[in-house]
């Protein structure tokens, strides 16, 4: 089958369909999302809203070639080759792609064409491990006799990739390249806010020779990811979003039992001894909580500092976040752009109020930026109480809490008390201390006198996710369920 369109039918942002078994569907008869440019709240195209029967066609379409094994059966040479050629399409469109990115998510353009960079370099790390899915061998012996057996990792089968809206292409890219790397056909959900380049990028998969169907996108909102999960013909889910998202996608796959990987929401602590560079410290911890609006999963967004430093830091971070040029992804000055909704910054104003009204003292920002446009200032807020959801809840925009501690056992006890463990970063220039303390706690990335440093060769995919309280020892739950309840040992990066 050939695909009937061109990447160039794609530049112009209108009606985009979806993308089933090779084909643009479901462009009329349908409801259909609104796109918009947050830094303007100018409308720029729109999405259909999948039908359950679009989704059943695209899970059809892609269990079909998995089955008929139109891309499993291929050697692993002939995907890495694939692959490489897919990498080399994406690099040859990184300017639109970076641009497209940027005007959809709010992100300033420098970050957006790094993130179309990291998801080259995705593809073409997971095309060179589609050569090396070794199996295993051993002798056994019994009361029948001895034998020898061998393993053998296969494709598990349809994968559906549920993505966020904060950085669209790269963690499309980061699911769907392992999958078709190890053989799996899949369905790809792009967040409703953000489709553009997720439906580009696989556009750009079909004309590297990605074949049809193999590859499936579905728009919508909750009730298409939902029809996905819940589908007996997806094999795997593969999610990034909410802790509470996360808890109803284990909740619907338990009825068939589908194998799941959820990196779900952070609350990273930050912690700041007096012993550290304060300047180089407080420009990183800036940049950890600020970037994107602080919209990013890993975000440091509660800050402990040792308390004869306490105030000078808060001075610093207070000055910093006020000196934030706000604006337009595109202008060559902006440091910090929006919010991806007019409902996300409502979100993170109320939670900012409720913390002040609790007893929190706002030191910079904690206000709408009034005019076009999704904006809210950079915020820092002192001492809000411990218990506040100010403090307790993924905020995901540009939001830092500072408490003071006195010591490093109190630094552990409030790192650690939160009901999320994706990321942490220690500031200190006494590295026996850093590695004592990174053992102790519960994150699965720790990050030594920097913050937000990641590669694809880490195990940065499978670290342990919060579910909540009781949902095994100290609310912990590792993820995919095959680990047997024990989690990838955490990564320290000095």
């Amino acid at each position: 089958m050939k695909v009937n369109y061109k990447i160039e039918d794609f530049v112009g942002i209108g009606d985009q369909p979806m993308i089933i078994d090779g084909e643009p569907f479901g462009i009329s008869g349908r409801e259909v999302t609104d796109i918009h440019d947050p830094a303007t709240g100018n409308k720029i195209g729109t999405s259909p809203i999948a039908l359950k029967t679009d989704v059943e066609r695209a899970v059809d379409a892609a269990r079909r070639t998995f089955d008929q094994g139109i891309w499993r059966y291929k050697s692993a040479v002939e995907r890495q080759n694939m692959l490489l050629k897919v990498a080399d399409t994406l690099e040859a469109n990184a300017v639109e792609l970076a641009r497209l990115e940027a005007l959809n998510s709010g992100m300033l353009l420098p970050m957006a064409e790094n993130a179309i960079a990291n998801s080259v370099q995705v593809v073409r790390y997971y095309a060179g491990l589609a050569t090396k899915l070794y199996g295993q061998t051993a002798e056994i012996s019994g009361g029948l006799g001895q034998f020898h057996a061998y393993s053998v990792k296969e494709p598990i089968g349809v994968a559906a990739l549920i993505i966020p809206w904060n950085v669209p292409v790269y963690l499309t890219m980061v699911k769907l390249a392992p999958a078709l790397a190890a053989g799996c056909s899949c369905i790809v959900k792009p967040a409703e806010e953000t489709p553009l380049t997720t439906l580009m990028v696989v556009r750009l998969l079909h004309k590297a020779g990605i074949p049809p169907g193999v590859v499936n996108v579905v728009t919508g909102g909750a009730a298409t990811g939902a029809a996905l999960v819940e589908s007996e013909k997806v094999d795997k889910v593969a999610f990034t979003g909410s802790g509470e998202v996360g808890k109803r996608i284990v909740e619907m796959a338990a009825g068939n039992l589908k194998k799941l990987t959820l990196e779900l929401g952070g609350k990273s602590p930050v912690i700041l001894f007096e012993d550290c560079d304060i300047d180089a410290a407080t420009e990183a911890i800036a940049g950890g909580i600020f970037t994107h609006a602080g919209q990013i999963c890993v975000a440091g967004s509660r800050l402990y500092v040792q308390r004869s430093i306490y105030q000078q830091a808060i001075d610093k971070l207070s000055r910093r976040a006020d000196s934030l040029k706000i604006g337009h992804c595109f202008a060559s000055d902006t440091q910090i752009g929006p919010l991806i909704s007019e409902r996300q910054r409502s979100r993170v104003e109320s939670l900012v109020r409720a913390g002040a009204e609790s007893g929190g003292e706002i030191c910079a920002g904690g206000a709408i930026v009034e005019g076009r446009g999704y904006f809210y200032k950079p915020t820092v807020i002192a001492n809000p109480p411990k218990e506040s959801p100010v403090v307790k809840k993924e905020i995901f925009g540009p939001v830092l809490v500072v408490h003071p501690f006195d010591d490093m056992e109190e630094a552990v006890i409030e790192a650690n008390n939160s009901m999320y463990g994706l990321a942490a970063s220690i500031w200190s220039n006494d590295i026996n201390k850093t590695h004592y303390l990174a053992k102790r706690i519960d994150a699965g990335m720790v990050w030594i006198n920097c913050h937000g440093v990641a590669d694809i060769s880490l195990s940065w995919w499978l670290q342990t996710v919060r579910l909540g309280k009781g949902a095994g020892p100290r609310g912990d739950r590792c993820i995919p369920p095959e680990q047997d309840g024990v989690c990838q040992a955490g990564q320290c990066i000095v």
